[in-house]
């Protein structure tokens, strides 16, 4: 191979045109003094990592059928070896090894220029590749270190390869409901046409009652009138009269002339309302732009404290007023206790949770004649109704219901049994969980008649186990991935404290291979926003990310903590992030505008232009049918162009292989075009050496069929 480069390299040097390509190609080249370019796929044996002893037993216990030597057994010493790679992009790391140690598996750590990456390693006492996904390298040398954090992996051998991006394209945008309205299929179709080259730019609202501002609203029992201190007056909500413990008469809520609505302090007996534009209000003065999707939740609805804090109105005007889509999920709290609590009765909202913490049995949601069973009727009555509100004003949903299910990984031998889950949902395993997500489904779908709703289901990607957690391609439209990783699990090698702008792109080709490619990947929360290089180096085409709302506990938008006001600015104004403006404005009819596309490293959209360029040494053809040979680059003609990005694809797959992160990378059909050479599979130098020929005049053609 590295011949075949240098023979083509000369040919390239025969002309000044050459030349003069070669210098602008932006093509790697080596430095005097710098390290070559590591060979991929790159194989170490275990026991020549750096560090590594050579073992052919565990103590008494023998694996046989190792590669070399023998393997290394990660305990107390850690081992590496390094790699050398061209420029910035992700590659795939694979241990062929075994972990005899834990039956319930264990987590292993490897670090890239000392940042983690870990996997979970199932119990094996023979070799097996466990797969540590895609990491990022940076162009020069790597380091790549197995360290004994958890450790107790024997290691046989090591492969390092290019990352193989799969076809995102495969994705479905047809709804799981076939009954779905005309809206939703309609925004389902449109959220398929931007995925994989661009991302929609998402915020969460807070919900009940959050961002809470005082006002000087009070009730004037004597004029039954709320009033301010300026003496204006608010209307009375007549349906939210009550009594205080003492027997004074009050209305719960009132309005203003602006429609603003505000709600009865018990504490201070004046009346408050919530900001909930607070966040998107934020992101506009920042930026001058909002976010294409807003978060909302459903929490407010527990039938233990029920009250309306008005979201599905709030939803209707995003959607309908703003042309704006909406997602929602849905903190629905149970019983702490189940002798606490009355069917039917209020229960106050400090009894009560959406934790694991509780003795409410989430299997029973499906057994008629429990408590949980009515209990989660109830819920899903309260639920429905605000659906249905919005279905009549034909707004759909991306309906996210109980969301980050697995939590972190298994405590025990049962890798799916719950053990590690955060809420009542998922606490009882993921077969459970599966079975309520289904319940939930076939409810609101067949008994109360919703199809305004795109299923969204969180997944997390600790394991192979993980994909377990997922319902199924006929339950689901969406999967998502709530990154919180600024203060846990952070792969940047920065200290906490200041934003962490991963991409995560080795989880988004995770959970993309959870579902086989069939489902569109999003980042339904977020903590700090990736930024747009890390997105597009990386290859991270999540279909959106959403952070979530400030609160007292963490500031995750507005704080510089989680969110650098520059790079989240340079990401909303970038082609690539698509923003309320920007949204087709029959988006809810099914668009005719075709969404922006911008696939490369820089912030440009991609146009489609036909530009004739005068150049010497450049051969016409005609495309005698689907292979133009030669036509690498698929311009047309046949020029010194072809034999460059062959050799740009072999040296830095990343920027110029089929995907790659340059504008002008090769593609599926270049591929083919540029295979002349039939006597080696694939695209070598060997083919460029005979696109140079060719140009040359040393032989005829360059169809194989005709050599």
């Amino acid at each position: 191979m590295k011949n075949k480069l240098k023979k083509a390299l000369a040919l390239a040097a025969a002309g000044v045109m050459t030349a003069v390509q070669f210098g602008s190609s932006g093509m790697f080249t080596i430095a005097a003094g710098e390290e070559a370019a590591t060979s991929f796929p790159y194989v170490i044996e275990g026991e020549n990592m750096k560090g590594a002893d050579l073992w052919t037993a565990i103590y008494q216990t023998e694996i046989p059928g190792y590669s070399g030597e023998g393997f290394y057994y990660l305990t107390a010493q850690p081992a590496s070896f390094e790699v050398t790679v061209p420029e910035d992009g992700m590659y795939s790391i694979v241990v062929s090894g075994a972990q005899i140690l834990n039956k319930e598996g264990r987590q292993q750590a490897v670090k890239i220029n000392g940042v983690k990456y870990l996997t979970q390693a199932a119990y094996s006492d023979k070799w097996v590749d466990y797969d540590f996904g895609m990491v990022r390298m940076n162009k020069g040398v790597n380091t790549i270190e197995f360290i004994s954090e958890y450790g107790y992996m024997a290691i046989d051998k090591v492969t390092v390869d290019n990352a193989k991006f799969p076809d995102l394209s495969k994705a479905s945008g047809t709804t799981v409901d076939a009954d779905a309205t005309p809206e939703t299929k309609a925004l389902m179709a449109y959220l398929k046409s931007v995925y994989g080259k661009n991302i929609l730019s998402g915020q969460q609202e807070i919900y009940g009652g959050g961002h809470s501002i005082q006002t000087t609203i009070r009730y004037d029992a004597n004029s039954n009138k709320c009033v301010d201190s300026d003496g204006v007056e608010y209307a009375i909500d007549e349906d939210s009269w009550d009594k205080t413990e003492q027997g004074e008469k009050f209305p719960w809520h009132c309005q203003g002339a602006d429609g603003q609505v505000y709600t009865y302090s018990t504490q201070n007996r004046n009346y408050t309302y919530n900001d909930y534009d607070y966040e998107v209000r934020y992101i506009k003065e920042l930026t001058g732009e909002e976010p294409a999707i807003r978060g909302f939740d459903f929490g407010s609805y527990c039938p233990c404290y029920a009250w309306d804090d008005g979201v599905a109105q709030r939803m209707i005007d995003w959607a309908k007023k703003k042309n704006g889509i909406c997602t929602a999920s849905w903190h629905v709290n149970v019983p702490t206790r189940k002798a606490d609590y009355t069917l039917g009765e209020p229960l106050d909202f400090s009894l009560t949770t959406y934790t694991e913490k509780t003795d409410f049995v989430t299997a029973n949601c499906m057994k008629k004649g429990t408590m949980e069973y009515d209990y989660f009727q109830l819920c899903m009555k309260n639920l429905a109704a605000e659906l249905k509100k919005l279905q009549d004003e034909g707004v759909p949903v991306i309906f996210r219901p109980f969301h980050e299910a697995e939590g972190n990984p298994s405590r025990t031998d049962d890798p799916i049994d719950g053990s590690g889950a955060w809420f009542w949902w998922s606490k009882e395993g993921a077969v459970v969980y599966n079975q309520l997500w289904t319940f939930l489904q076939d409810t609101l779908t067949n008994e109360y008649g919703l199809h305004n709703l795109i299923w969204e289901q969180n997944l997390y990607a600790w394991s192979d186990n993980s994909a377990k957690w997922y319902s199924g391609d006929d339950k689901v439209d969406i999967v998502g991935f709530d990154k919180y990783n600024c203060q846990y699990n952070r792969h940047d090698g920065k200290q906490q404290g200041v934003p962490n702008e991963d991409a995560e792109a080795g989880i988004f080709y995770t959970l993309n291979k959870f579902v086989k490619g069939n489902k569109m990947v999003s980042m339904p929360e977020n903590d700090s926003c990736p930024s747009l290089n890390n997105m597009q180096v990386e290859h991270a085409y999540w279909l959106y990310f959403c952070p979530w709302y400030d609160s007292e506990q963490a500031h995750f938008l507005c704080s510089k903590e989680y969110q650098d006001p520059e790079t989240f600015t340079e990401l909303y104004k970038s082609d690539f992030c698509i923003t309320l403006s920007e949204l087709p404005k029959d988006l809810y009819k099914g668009s005719s505008e075709q969404p922006k596309t911008t696939t490369s490293t820089t912030t440009t959209t991609t146009t489609t232009t036909t530009t004739t360029v005068t150049t010497t040494s450049s051969t016409s053809v005609s495309d005698a049918g689907d292979i133009v040979y030669g036509d690498t680059n698929c311009d047309g003609k046949v020029d010194l162009a072809d034999a460059i990005l062959i050799m740009q694809s072999l040296a830095n797959p990343n920027k110029y292989g089929v995907g790659g992160s340059a504008e002008k990378h090769l593609t599926e059909k270049g591929r083919a075009n540029g295979d002349v050479d039939k006597s080696t599979k694939g695209l070598t130098g060997d083919d460029a050496v005979l696109i140079q020929e060719y140009l040359l005049k040393k032989i005829a053609t360059l169809d194989p069929n005709e050599r």
